[in-house]
């Protein structure tokens, strides 16, 4: 059983930072791409960030490309990612997820090629 438990929500104004954490358990860490989502109140969810198994490769929506960095660090079994020059339209649950496939080279960043997932923790950015 995989767990994925996500922290560093919280509320922000514009033009503020956060750095969220997800630690990762129940599965080799180190062989699995993962990826940041987020979704709105009344939208779908959608792709933030990815970074590939090695953390060689990452993938930015270009709506936080400049903004957004996401890093992991396979010894401790986290995935990170910073957020700065945050907007209110950035305001969501953001979730992390575990890729389905192991050792793949790329990021993937559409939700069904995730297979588990965190609770979610909410990021408001206030105007």
């Amino acid at each position: 059983q995989v767990q994925l438990v996500e922290s560093g929500g919280g509320l922000v104004q514009a033009g503020g930072s956060l750095r969220l954490s997800c630690a990762a358990s129940g599965r080799t860490f180190s062989s699995y791409a993962m990826g940041w989502f987020r979704q709105a109140p009344g939208k779908e969810r959608e792709f933030v960030a990815g970074i590939n198994w090695s953390g060689g490769t990452t993938s930015y929506a270009d709506s936080v490309k400049g903004r957004f960095t996401i890093s992991r660090d396979n010894a401790k079994n986290t995935v990170n990612l910073q957020m700065n020059s945050l907007k209110p339209e950035d305001t969501a649950v953001y979730y992390c997820a575990a890729d389905r496939i192991p050792w793949r080279p790329v990021v993937k960043g559409i939700a069904g090629e995730y297979d588990y997932w965190g609770q979610g923790t909410q990021v408001t950015v206030s105007s």
